[in-house]
């Protein structure tokens, strides 16, 4: 009973919604330093003579950085398009009852629903997922290599 009436709080769920994207960033914030002290670490035995000789660490680097920020971002989508997702279904199945469905239709109706809307979602998140993603890699590898460069000169 006590953890009902806890979990039924709306500042409940804002500090869950806080130490959760806490722990999310800080654990991004930790692979993202790990991916460029391991590009200083590969760079650093070799003599950078040539700026050819660092890119497939460059490009390595930057896909990962590109992992990393295009998963934050579709974390952070999926945490706003799920409230807009549960809207959405909650009003369509109340104007259905209100068409005069009736309740095994509206069953049958909200397993529809859920599952289209769910794929809906899906595919929309992986798509600006692997646009952001993209975007970070391409400018993850030319901030690497330009300051590998200026690094050479």
């Amino acid at each position: 009973m006590f953890l009902i009436r806890v979990m039924s709080k709306r500042r409940t769920w804002v500090a869950l919604f806080v130490i959760v994207y806490t722990l999310l960033l800080y654990s991004s914030w930790n692979l993202l330093q790990s991916i460029l002290n391991w590009y200083k670490t590969t760079l650093s035995p070799q003599p950078l003579s040539s700026p050819s000789k660092a890119w497939p660490a460059a490009v390595y680097a930057s896909v990962m950085l590109g992992l990393v920020f295009g998963v934050m971002s579709m974390v952070a989508a999926l945490a706003v398009a799920v409230p807009a997702m549960l809207v959405t279904w909650i009003t369509i199945l109340v104007l259905l009852t209100f068409c005069g469905k009736r309740r095994r239709d509206l069953v049958v109706e909200g397993k529809k629903l859920t599952a289209e809307i769910s794929r809906v979602v899906v595919k929309i998140l992986i798509k600006e997922g692997n646009f952001v993603a993209a975007f970070c890699a391409v400018l993850g590898y030319f901030m690497l290599v330009r300051k590998n460069s200026n690094e050479v000169d």
